[in-house]
């Protein structure tokens, strides 16, 4: 993370490390007037000879032969923290006008300052020039990356395993943790500040990574943190209102995502039709399009999937190729956007270059769209069926309900939701609507209200279950439970062996943000135990594909 609270970041747990060991062992200098010079800033004297292994945004990751990007922040500059990155080992600063004029008045700069009109415009390349991520004659790791509203993570997953699958070895960067080939890293942002990404692809490189599956969100377009990132296939999952505290519209939100799609970030792109926006994206996408319709009233598209059928949990389905192509696919995860989410991965692993027949005999020796993916859909119980998932926005609830709903006649459907503090409101009263209509019973309870009234985020997803139910003349149950750890046992203690209960909107993690204190809290462990103390039987599967 930069030095500063960048919007939309998630907070570390107290004593956790802000980013893990991101960057590679080995590191060749790069002359300070060569990073000057790609800049536009002429460097005089001794110090043009100054050698640059690394940079940092943030002093507190800050190691010797660093250069310290001092940028801009909501509360506090970059500029205020040169002194503790010189005492780390920064060797210069890259700053912009107001932080030249800080340090000049503290007189705390004693290494070489550069001063450009925008910094951050120039930290992604020159991470890039720094550490050698991605040079110009190419080379691995391949990269993948993938956005959307929803189905990024599990997408990502998917093709980490199938890649892995055609013995390939890979790395994964995303909202559930960090591969290099080494130990996972638990990730703290959906994906890593451009400093850090940079350093994270040339450590891939360094420990010979064939590819890497990266997740790429709006926020990582927005602020800058893919910048001189170049994928070999971008994907496109869907997109659904979301995060429009921070684009304002969805033409906006929309208008982020597509940069992704530009001949300076990609190379290729799979982009799924199903929806309008998608259909806007293929036809306006500046890289190569290949499209992919799982829907059939999406229209025509290079990839089209069909002959679902229900195997277990699961799904067994046929994709469709140009030139007759045909794969034979299964996923063991439900939900019809999780066959979307196979399709997709395995029709980018096609698209950097795999031939269709080598795909097919991964898909049917490894079973690679098996893989557990943690929070994203994961079984907890079979009896009853007891599931977390992260949907936190009304599609993606109204998509697990309906992949969740028993099919045996009078069981029923609890689901446990909440709405996240400080975020986009209007789809709280949204999503409660949905959940009535779509659940036998509804309670509501907290998710992180960061520094928001949870009382009144309950308030607002209630009110749009109520007006559902009244107009639609719906049956459900409607309750407000809190804690959410007494809101899961409720759940658990309403439901039959018959029943399915779903625990919504925060899936994988383990913190719940309450007033800026990080409170431990994992649904799934929050519901297995309420399940065991009620005498039911829990999975113990929480394998990862790691």
């Amino acid at each position: 993370m930069s030095e500063h609270n960048v919007p939309g970041s998630k907070t570390a747990p107290a004593g956790g490390s802000a980013t893990g060991r991101f960057r590679p062992t080995a590191v060749a200098a790069v002359r300070l007037a060569d990073i000057g010079e790609s800049v536009g800033v002429v460097v005089p004297g001794p110090s043009a000879a100054v050698s640059v292994t690394g940079i940092s945004l943030n002093s507190r990751t800050v190691e010797p032969g660093d250069l310290y990007a001092a940028l801009p922040g909501a509360a506090r500059h970059g500029a205020d923290f040169v002194p503790q990155a010189i005492a780390a080992g920064a060797v210069a600063v890259l700053t912009d006008d107001a932080g030249a004029r800080l340090l000049a008045l503290s007189a705390d700069a004693s290494v070489p300052v550069l001063v450009v009109d925008a910094p951050r415009n120039v930290v992604g390349p020159l991470s890039a020039m720094i550490y050698r991520s991605q040079p110009a004659a190419g080379g691995t790791p391949r990269l993948f990356g993938v956005t959307g509203t929803n189905g990024k993570t599990t997408t990502t997953y998917f093709t980490n395993a199938l890649l892995r699958a055609l013995g390939m070895k890979t790395g994964l960067i995303g909202t559930i943790e960090i591969l290099a080939g080494g130990e996972p890293i638990p990730s703290l942002l959906t994906t890593p500040e451009s400093t850090d990404l940079h350093g994270l692809l040339a450590l891939m490189r360094e420990r010979g990574l064939d590819a890497a599956s990266m997740e790429v969100s709006s926020h990582a377009v927005s602020f800058q943190r893919v910048d001189g990132v170049v994928f070999d296939v971008a994907g496109f999952t869907n997109l659904t209102q979301d995060h429009l505290d921070l684009h304002g519209t969805m033409d906006d939100y929309f208008s982020t995502k597509a940069e992704l799609f530009t001949p300076r970030r990609a190379r290729a792109a799979v982009v799924t039709v199903d929806d309008d926006w998608g259909r806007r994206l293929a036809s306006t996408a500046e890289v190569p399009v290949t499209t992919l319709a799982t829907d059939p009233s999406g229209g025509p598209a290079d990839w089209t999937v069909s002959e679902t059928t229900a195997r277990g949990l699961g799904t067994d389905f046929t994709l469709l190729g140009p030139d007759g192509a045909s794969l034979r696919v299964h996923t063991g995860l439900p939900g019809s956007f999780n066959v979307a989410n196979a399709a997709l991965a395995a029709v980018m692993v096609i698209t950097s270059g795999v031939d269709t027949a080598a795909v097919q005999t991964a898909l049917d020796d490894h079973d690679p769209f098996t893989v557990a993916v943690p929070g994203r859909m994961q079984l907890v119980a079979e009896v009853p069926a007891a599931v977390v998932d992260f949907a936190h926005n009304t599609d993606a609830l109204a998509r697990a309900l309906e992949a969740v709903r028993p099919p045996i006649p009078g069981s029923r459907l609890i689901v446990v939701f909440g709405a996240t503090g400080q975020r986009d409101q209007g789809k709280r009263p949204a999503m409660g609507a949905v959940a009535a209509r779509l659940a036998d019973t509804v309670i509501v309870t907290d998710d992180d209200p960061h520094d928001e009234d949870p009382a009144a985020i309950r308030a607002d997803v209630l009110s749009g279950a109520r007006v559902a139910k009244a107009q639609d003349s719906l049956g459900c149950s409607i309750l407000e439970v809190f804690p959410r750890d007494a809101a899961i046992r409720q759940a658990v203690d309403l439901a039959g062996p018959r029943d399915t209960i779903l625990v919504a909107g925060r899936g994988h993690e383990v913190w719940q943000e309450v007033k800026g204190v990080n409170v431990a809290l994992d649904d799934r462990v929050e519901l297995r135990d309420a399940l065991t103390a009620k005498g039911f039987t829990v999975l113990q599967d929480d394998r990862i594909e790691s």
